[in-house]
């Protein structure tokens, strides 16, 4: 059997990060960020506290924001920690990646130092994982380093969380979602405070002209040396959208020469399938997330934050566009989207995307019972027509349910099933529902982990033996199905009888030659049924299928 693998990560949890992440970059000012940082900590990982102490100019830091326990927040919000004491943290503890957890039998060295903390009672753990009311966690954050990516520069600042709301240390997709979190929200602090920096220095240029010239140097040295990339537009008229400056980072991120950057606009270097949220971001300025094109050819995911900004009183007006590299977190939220629909082990998708993949070639309506509506069906595209009209003598009316017979319809082409032993050209949706034999005997005689090597070898063996396009998945256990489309009933069984070649070949496992047979039962999916239907009725033919030969001959297919 498989070795114990991560929890399953549902949807909703992956939206709550997103929707995390997406409001710390949205806060108006760096207070708001800090909060929010800290309550998204609270709201989407799970977590009943989380503190954020930020770096001082002069190196120390200070509780900057809190959540989840008012009396806490105000017990220690504001007030500041010693720099030497947080080295001394950050390098003691077990290492979790970027992460820093100090159990409860060695934080109580702790518990008299001069770093402003709170204090929670509770009782001890009763098993291994139990979150103890001492335990401490860390989540450094550090600033993007000069190379951008995932390079990590100086530090910025730690979040400290505590209480896990279903009282475990957290696992590794816990770790690895704190950890992410933490890396985003260094990157929106350092963006909010830049943005703070670029707000005083635009409020002063507005002021007089010599204030525009002693601000010219500081919004230089801010828009040249940002850690994400930025660029200057032109904004309306036949030239919007033209750039006109780039930093140093937005150049390195694409590629590309501030030389050759002039000569582009950003629609010039989006992704085709992007410009028209480019479109709607720039018209007055927002946020987006889309794909930039970089010398190479490849494309890279950004965040773009456009601003409005006037040139003089009534001068012109541009566009300072923030973009901000993503790339490392689009990459982690799809892992996280894969691993949420497939199986761990094998790699293969996992019960409910292959539920999701059935449902979505089936329809809830059958196939009508009178031809008149199938030929009406036939003649405008196969497409789903209202309820048959009769009168009061069951004369069926033939016309049209709209004035347009094409206007308002869907095209959708019923799944036929083959009927009868004999192949009569049909071809349809053959749904093979996979059983190994002699599994169990396996993993008793030789443990799981050669049972988990037999899966993985069982599932590679499956993927290789159907076509590009079919499904194979994991339902759990030794169980598989195969998604095959436009097969009749005669290649059907000629699948199922190569694919059981295929598998009772003998497995490596564990360094000795084990053998497993397969069991096949063969459904068809049909318009009228559903998913769940569909796979009783392979699994039903492959019960028949296993009870009709002799129980010494199934290991050997």
């Amino acid at each position: 059997m498989e070795t114990e693998s991560e929890p399953y990560v549902r949807l909703a949890s992956l939206r709550q990060l997103h929707q995390a992440m997406a409001d710390m970059n949205t806060a108006r000012s760096l207070a708001d960020t800090l909060q929010t940082v800290a309550d998204g900590v609270v709201h989407a990982l799970g977590y009943e506290m989380a503190c954020v102490n930020l770096v001082r100019p002069d190196g120390d830091l200070v509780v900057a924001a809190f959540a989840g326990n008012s009396a806490a927040e105000a017990l220690i919000t504001g007030r500041v920690g010693p720099r030497s004491s947080w080295e001394r943290r950050l390098n003691m503890g077990e290492r979790w990646g970027d992460l820093i957890f100090i159990p409860h039998t060695e934080g109580w060295i702790l518990d008299d130092d001069d770093v402003p903390q709170w204090y929670t009672d509770g009782p001890a753990p009763r098993f291994e994982d139990e979150w103890h009311p001492s335990d401490r966690l860390f989540a450094p954050m550090y600033a993007p380093g000069p190379q951008g990516g995932g390079t990590s520069g100086e530090l910025i600042g730690v979040l400290s969380v505590d209480r896990p709301r279903n009282g475990r240390r957290p696992g590794a997709w816990g770790r690895e979602a704190l950890q992410m979190y933490a890396f985003q929200a260094a990157i929106a602090i350092s963006n909010a405070r830049l943005r703070s920096n670029m707000q005083r220095a635009l409020v002063r240029l507005e002021r007089e002209q010599q204030a525009l010239r002693a601000s010219e140097e500081s919004f230089r040295q801010a828009f040249e040396y940002a850690p994400s990339g930025m660029a200057i537009a032109e904004m309306g008229g036949d030239q919007h959208g033209r750039i006109l400056r780039t930093n140093d980072a937005l150049c390195r991120l694409l590629g590309r020469p501030a030389s050759a950057m002039r000569r582009y606009s950003f629609s010039d270097l989006v992704h085709p399938e992007d410009i028209g949220t480019l479109l709607r971001t720039s018209a007055e300025g927002g946020r987006a997330e889309l794909r930039l094109r970089r010398r190479d050819g490849s494309h890279i995911w950004t965040s773009l934050r456009n601003s409005v900004v006037a040139d003089a009183a009534d001068g012109p007006r541009f566009l300072l566009t923030h973009v901000e590299d993503i790339e490392e977190r689009k990459r982690r939220e799809l892992a996280l989207a894969h691993r949420a629909s497939h199986d761990s082990l094998t790699g293969l998708p996992n019960s409910a995307e292959l539920r999701s993949r059935l449902s979505a070639r089936l329809c809830t309506r059958p196939q009508s019972a009178h031809p008149a509506v199938d030929a009406m069906d036939a003649a405008y595209g196969d497409a789903p027509a209202a309820d048959p009209v009769f009168d009061s003598g069951g004369h069926y009316f033939d016309f049209p349910p709209h004035p347009d017979p094409y206007e308002g319809h869907d095209h959708h082409e019923h799944a036929v099933t083959p009927e009868g032993d004999r192949d009569d050209g049909t071809k349809g949706l053959a749904v093979l529902f996979c059983d190994l034999d002699g599994f169990k005997s396996i993993n008793d005689r030789f443990g799981h982990n050669a049972g988990d090597a037999v899966l993985i070898e069982v599932a590679r063996r499956l993927s290789g033996g159907v076509r590009d396009g079919d499904t194979v998945a994991r339902l759990g256990g030794d169980e598989f199905v195969i998604l095959a489309d436009g097969l009749g009933r005669a290649d059907a069984a000629d699948l199922a009888v190569r694919l059981r070649n295929e598998i009772i070949q003998p497995i490596r496992a564990e360094g000795r030659a084990v053998r497993v047979g397969a069991s096949f039962g063969i459904g068809w999916a049909h318009c009228g049924m559903t998913a769940d239907e569909v796979l009783k009725s392979a699994d039903e033919r492959m019960y028949i299928e296993k009870r009709s030969r002799p129980k010494q001959h199934r290991r050997a297919g």
